[in-house]
């Protein structure tokens, strides 16, 4: 997720109907550029090179969100009910609506992960090891981490462990 902002003005932005690397592409309405999802940054147009800045965020299911937060309110848009329906495309072994470009063997297709970047330094947590181990400790940058992964709702955090003044270590499991 990223933040509207840029500088002093906040930007809405649209579906632009473009992919790149089989990713969105959206364009903000003020000056009509061009951002990648992926990237987090403008790819084509007047703020061509600008980068978004990245707010944390979580991926909930429907019932976890509604246990937490009973009186949030939903919109639900372009189809009935709570189905979605671009369910079968992710959950296929599709390789996106133009094919694979670019190779590779690190994680499985589609793979969802828990993702964390730092000062430029980037390491990816896939849910299918974080269901097998749902308690991770680790170090990204020099900064003692610590992901917390909930598989029967596919959610997860990252925490720094230098809370209170020492680095923790939390036990599996």
């Amino acid at each position: 997720m990223y933040s509207r902002q840029i500088g002093d003005r906040v930007l809405e932005f649209g579906v632009s109907g473009k992919l790149i690397r089989n990713g969105l592409v959206m364009y903000d309405r003020q000056t009509d550029t061009l951002w990648s999802q992926i990237l987090g940054r403008a790819v084509d147009g007047p703020l061509q090179g600008t980068k978004l800045e990245y707010l944390p965020s979580w991926q909930a299911t429907y019932a976890d969100w509604k246990a937490r937060y009973p009186d949030s309110l939903f919109l639900i848009k372009g189809y009935a009910g709570l189905r979605d329906p671009y369910l079968g495309y992710y959950a296929s072994d599709q390789a996106g609506v133009l094919g694979e470009t670019i190779l590779g063997d690190r994680l499985e297709r589609k793979e969802f992960i828990i993702g964390v970047n730092l000062d430029g330094e980037a390491m990816a947590f896939p849910f299918s090891r974080l269901s097998a181990e749902p308690v991770v400790n680790t170090q990204l940058g020099g900064r003692p981490l610590l992901v917390l992964f909930d598989p029967q709702n596919a959610s997860g955090v990252v925490f720094d462990r230098r809370g209170g003044g020492g680095d923790a270590h939390f036990p599996a499991g």
